[in-house]
């Protein structure tokens, strides 16, 4: 199905997302905050897949924390709609910062209802101070960034 969806870049990341009561607001449409809340689900399973978990982070002392949102709703999504939500690497300074993009699809429009940039920075865990990003995070997030491979 995603070959036939508007992406912005090849090859995403995707996950599907089935709307639920549960992310429903008073307007009888997707809350807000269900769009953020996918949004870190869906980064978290896409740095698990290539190879990153949260043991990883803990085991070097570091974390990569949100500096920065930008989030653009388009159309609104409702009950039972199925968004196929894609997501890459689009910056990668092999320093401290890294940028991911996110794409939601609705599969019944074929449109781009929501998308979204994050720029994370990487922190020490035990003290919050930023810190240069660690040897594997380097390799395994410059790798997967938008025009390495």
């Amino acid at each position: 199905m995603s070959e036939r969806l508007p992406w912005y870049h090849e090859n995403p990341f995707i996950q599907t997302w089935q709307v639920g009561q549960q992310h429903i607001d008073h307007y009888q449409h997707v809350n807000n905050v269900a769009y953020l809340g996918q949004q870190e689900l869906l980064a978290w399973a896409h740095s698990n897949h290539l190879g990153l978990s949260f043991s990883d982070y803990a085991e070097c002392d570091r974390g990569m924390v949100i500096r920065r949102h930008e989030l653009d709703y388009f159309l609104p999504c409702h009950l039972g709609d199925v968004i196929e939500c894609g997501t890459w690497i689009i910056a990668c300074d092999n320093t401290v910062s890294l940028t991911r993009q996110f794409q939601f699809v609705c599969t019944r429009r074929k449109q781009t209802v929501y998308a979204a940039k994050t720029q994370f920075i990487c922190v020490s865990v035990t003290t919050g101070a930023p810190k240069r990003m660690p040897e594997k995070f380097r390799e395994i997030y410059g790798q997967a960034c938008v025009g390495a491979q």
